[in-house]
């Protein structure tokens, strides 16, 4: 179990800053990253991301920040100068917790000593670091520009600078046995970290990946050795003392990410700059908002309009009661019933819960929350769809 104790129907309030660019496209990767062979207007950027903040701030008036996250794209190729400015901004609208977490994701091949000093000096004091895997030949298949070693070296420097770090692997890659995924697990823990995170390998819709696998140039694991992969990742982490508090994220006690926990336990947030997502609470009730995806048009709306949503929505209790289940079942910790029952003015439906016990896929905690069993996990989606049906 996480050792963060959910607060009461409060998950807390944190800010998403969006940086879109990376040096190059990975062939399994459908985030919203682009790739620029010319110089980045990052002063431009700043403006644009300190007006979409003021836009944001009269919405969510008297809120305290309890976590900033700079994710991406890279946002480690944005100057430090840069990222110091959007924590000025977003300190001007809003007070912070003095035990905020500010993270900043970073990828190797954009790791200096000297940078990571700027970041730290300018606010951040978390960094993510997507290392993916430990051997140069995986790396290459998987487009990464890093080898083993430049990745090892850029964390051995994020730790020297930063008391926080994370790391991110991928897993079910093709023709990985499960023999040499525990091998590649044990060997990245030795190298000492706080929090993991472990993702299968999945082909989502127009990427590379899902194009060689449509063409026969791709083969993935089947369902067995999927599972079995899975078995041994939770195996590995929960002998280390890094359980999954998370279906992906592994942490020892304390160590949890406080931002995706905002998410994940449906807190507010608000996101800022290309194609950053939010849900925030007004007095018509909760929204959901979405900005421009493309970075150069989302410049032009920002600047012409003075942010750059293009989808601001009320949810119904309906979409408020799914989306909590989506997410909060994702935690080791599980969801309140009540708090569901408050989302929705209607309770869970005790039947469903009932076959899912007696199914093996959920369970009850002692303290009456709701959690998808050890069993369960594998087929999370399942669960989810079938109380939420």
């Amino acid at each position: 179990m996480a050792s963060i104790h959910p607060p009461r129907f409060d998950p807390g309030f944190g800010v998403y800053v969006h940086w879109p660019f990376c040096l190059s496209k990975c062939p399994y990767c459908d985030f919203n990253s682009h790739v620029r062979r010319s110089a980045i207007d990052e002063p431009r950027f700043v403006e644009a991301f300190a007006a979409e903040l003021a836009h944001r701030a009269a919405l969510t008036p008297g809120r305290t920040v309890k976590s900033i996250f700079f994710g991406g794209g890279t946002p480690s190729l944005m100057n430090p100068a840069t990222v110091g400015a959007i924590l000025q901004a977003i300190g001007r609208h809003w007070p912070l917790a003095r035990d905020a977490e500010i993270t900043l994701e970073a990828n190797p091949t954009s790791v200096e000593s000297v940078r990571f000093r700027g970041f730290k000096a300018a606010g951040v004091n978390r960094v993510s670091l997507g290392i993916q895997a430990m051997n140069d030949a995986d790396l290459k298949a998987l487009g990464r520009l890093h080898t083993a070693s430049e990745a090892m070296q850029a964390l051995s420097v994020a730790q020297s600078v930063f008391d926080r770090v994370s790391f991110d692997l991928i897993y079910a890659r093709p023709g990985l046995s499960p023999q040499a995924w525990r091998r590649e697990l044990s060997e990245a823990l030795t190298r000492g970290t706080e929090h993991v995170s472990l993702y299968q390998l999945t082909i989502e819709p127009d990427t590379i990946f899902e194009r060689l696998r449509d063409t026969g140039k791709l083969e993935m694991p089947d369902a067995d050795t999927s599972r079995e992969l899975w078995d041994t990742t939770q195996e590995v982490m929960n002998m280390a003392g890094m359980p999954a508090y998370e279906i992906s994220n592994h942490a020892k006690p304390g160590a949890e990410s406080r931002h995706n926990l905002i998410y994940w336990r449906y807190g507010e947030y608000i996101g800022v700059g290309p194609g950053a997502h939010g849900r925030i609470t007004t007095k018509e009730g909760r929204r959901a908002q979405v900005t421009e995806k493309h970075p150069e048009m989302w410049l032009t709306c920002v600047e012409t309009e003075g942010h750059g949503l293009i989808e601001d929505e009320l949810l119904t209790t309906e979409e408020q009661g799914d989306e909590f289940l989506l997410m909060g079942l994702r935690l080791s910790e599980g969801i309140e019933p009540a708090r569901f029952q408050e989302l929705t003015g209607k309770p869970l439906a005790t039947s469903r819960i009932t076959e899912l016990i007696d199914d093996g896929l959920v369970e009850y905690t002692s303290d009456g929350r709701i959690r998808v069993s050890v069993e369960g996990f594998p087929v999370l989606d399942a669960v989810v769809a079938d109380l939420a049906a």
